[in-house]
């Protein structure tokens, strides 16, 4: 029983360092030496693992246990977290199958979060597929009507804009994929760590199990060891009661049928089975019996105690600890894939809502998108194409004698009037000062490169990283989403041309733009998107990629910080100021949900861009890996001030 117990120790103390992780909330399975039970326990009902000991003991053994009843409503508060479901663990505590249960509901979980992850992957396949031959189709269509001799006038500036709208689609089902791609992955990872801690926990819960029945088992022999040793003495007291009857019998034996019969309760009593035994060796056989017998009873009432104490351990302290941790990896599987479910559904309508929008944009003033993709085609006017076309055609031929009949006749007749010219595009052409003659500054700033305007400013910071940056800070840094929850496209696109036209006539602290700041952090992405050479720069793109694929987290952190030191001055003091902004964002995580995972995400692809294009091998250019992209941007958020802040500072 020593060594059981110290195995029972041993076991406790290895395997309940750490539980299994939860999707919101940690799980950690709490030492016994760290947080014991209560002093005086109120357990409830002893139940042991196999159903005929467990019976004999309820039966027979009292010590130290207490009706289910008794139990104070405050004792099971000490065994979990107050913040978890009682009434859902006292319910599979009463029941004997409650850790089988839960294996298999999680076995379930995780069959339902794989399929949603091969759902979303093969989803993301689709969409991939749609939203490049969309984009490729667009781009295609566009060169080679630029090269044949099709129609001109308002046809080839309808059709040039419809293959734009196209292109825009494309792009949006690109990024639809790619968001389906990481939440696939995501799933696939719960799955695989969720498997992880349920089978630690099997593991655990079999541990114990095993343990408590090899107890009852050694319980059991030492019930049989005392039956046995009880049933030796009885027979040597029957043995020595024998002898003495005999001793007598011989002495005062009467004449008749009365001795007879004395004779006869001796030999019934045994006493005459072992004739000839000392009286003197029986005394010591029975002295050796009882001794025997004493070491039975204080074996098997310690045996009772150790498994009783044990299993009091395992039904009133272990168990729902255990029942505990696998009901969380059950909750942690079936909140996770509800999680990236939903957020499936608000992305997919998204998505419509975003084709929607680009197919027939809101009719707003200062709109920069135009007329829809129905009322650019209406815009086609063939008569006036037509009548441009005979003009523009006579012109060219000039004096030179037609092929066909000439005309004879008077010269004021017989021949077409002067064909009108045509001015039905004045209509269609924006105001030459910007939106509703909003003065253009010429000090535009998306699309220009970064060393360029900042030389052209005088700054050490773009003025609109500033003024965006501190916009943020000050009406959206609690913001639930901030930077990953775009803003109204017509609003986003206002704002950007205003900015680019007269920044210094823009107040990001009006209402219009401080009750919405989602449309502000759009318009800082579309700044870092539309930069010619992106931040990191195409030079050190491939050595961030190839720094951020090392395993080693010091080593990876040391080449990264060597890849930022290696931009140029105007990329350098760009990135510091802005990752000090996203450190700021980092900060009130709890009420914004912007992580240093969720924001590397988001700026991982904006601040890499795209693939530079190569001739010499062919390539086209298109997305870095955006695992190794985004591992990048989180191990440099991580170690901000390491890599940018001075001690001085």
């Amino acid at each position: 029983m020593a060594d059981d117990a110290a195995a029972w120790d041993s076991a406790d103390n290895s395997d309940l360092q750490s539980g299994p992780s939860s999707y919101h909330h940690p799980v950690r399975l709490i030492d016994s030496q760290e947080s014991p039970p209560p002093a005086n326990p109120s357990p409830s009902q002893p139940r042991s693992s196999t159903d005929s000991i467990g019976r004999s003991w309820r039966d027979s053994q009292t010590v130290g246990v207490e009706n289910r009843e008794s139990s104070g409503p405050n004792d099971s508060a000490t065994l979990v977290d107050a913040s978890f479901d009682e009434n859902v663990l006292r319910s599979l505590c009463e029941l004997d199958c409650g850790v089988p249960l839960l294996l298999d509901r999680i076995k379930q979980s995780m069959i339902s979060c794989r399929e949603a992850s091969v759902f979303l992957k093969k989803r993301a396949a689709i969409e991939e597929s749609y939203g490049q031959n969309m984009h490729k189709l667009a781009r295609i269509t566009a060169d080679t009507y630029s090269m044949n001799d099709g129609k001109a006038g308002t046809f080839v500036a309808a059709w040039q804009s419809s293959m734009k709208i196209h292109e825009a689609v494309g792009d949006s089902r690109l990024r639809f994929a790619q968001r389906l791609n990481e939440m696939s992955e995501e799933l696939a990872t719960l799955a695989k760590e969720v498997d992880k801690n349920r089978k630690q926990t099997k593991e655990l819960a079999t541990r114990y199990e095993r343990a408590l029945q090899e107890s009852e088992a050694i319980t059991e022999k030492c019930k049989n060891r005392l039956d046995i040793t009880s049933e030796e003495l009885e027979r040597v007291l029957l043995q020595k009661e024998g002898e003495s009857l005999k001793d007598n019998t011989v002495q005062q034996r009467p004449a008749g049928a009365g001795g007879k019969r004395a004779i006869g309760k001796a030999v019934a009593k045994g006493g005459l089975l072992l004739k000839g035994k000392n009286p003197g060796n029986i005394q010591r056989q029975e002295d050796d019996i009882r001794s025997r017998m004493s070491s039975a009873s204080d074996a098997y009432r310690k045996a009772v105690t150790d498994t009783q104490a044990m299993r009091q351990e395992y039904f009133n302290f272990q168990l729902p600890r255990i029942l505990r941790a696998l009901k969380e990896c059950a909750d942690e599987m079936d909140l996770g894939t509800q999680y990236h479910l939903t957020r499936y559904a608000f992305l997919f309508e998204s998505t419509v809502l975003s084709d929607g929008s680009t197919l027939v944009p809101p009719h707003e003033e200062g709109s920069p998108f135009g007329l829809g993709l129905k009322a650019t085609l209406e815009l086609i006017d063939n008569r006036g194409d037509f009548k441009a076309y005979m003009q523009n055609y006579a012109y060219a031929r000039g004096p030179v004698t037609p092929r066909g009949p000439r005309r004879e006749g008077p010269t004021d007749e017989g021949f077409l009037p002067p064909l009108p010219t045509h001015h039905s595009d004045k209509a269609h052409n924006p105001p030459p000062n910007g939106i509703n003659g909003l003065q253009d500054r010429g000090r535009p700033t998306f699309g220009v490169d970064l060393a360029d305007q900042m030389t052209r400013d005088n700054v050490e910071v773009p003025p609109i990283m500033e003024k965006c940056c501190q916009a943020i800070e000050k009406f959206g840094i609690e913001s639930q989403g901030i930077y990953r929850v775009s803003g109204t496209v017509t609003k986003v696109a206002n704002l950007r041309q205003r900015l680019d036209k007269d920044m210094d006539s823009v107040d990001l602290d009006a209402t219009e733009w401080s009750s919405d700041i989602n449309n502000v952090a759009s318009v800082m992405k579309m700044w870092l998107r539309e930069l010619p050479d992106p931040l990191l720069t195409y030079d050190l793109q491939q050595g961030f990629i190839d720094a951020a694929k090392i395993e080693n987290d010091r080593l990876r952190h040391i080449r990264l910080h060597e890849r930022v030191n290696e931009l140029p001055d105007a990329n350098y003091a760009t990135l510091k100021y802005f990752l000090g902004h996203l450190q700021r964002i980092n900060e009130h995580a709890a009420e914004n949900s912007m992580s240093v995972q969720n924001l590397a995400i988001v700026f991982g692809p904006t601040l890499f861009g795209q693939l530079k294009p190569n001739p010499a091998n062919g390539a086209e250019g298109g997305m870095a890996d955006a695992t190794h992209q985004n591992m990048a941007i989180e191990t440099i958020l991580q170690h901000y001030t390491d890599i940018f802040v001075d001690e001085g500072e």
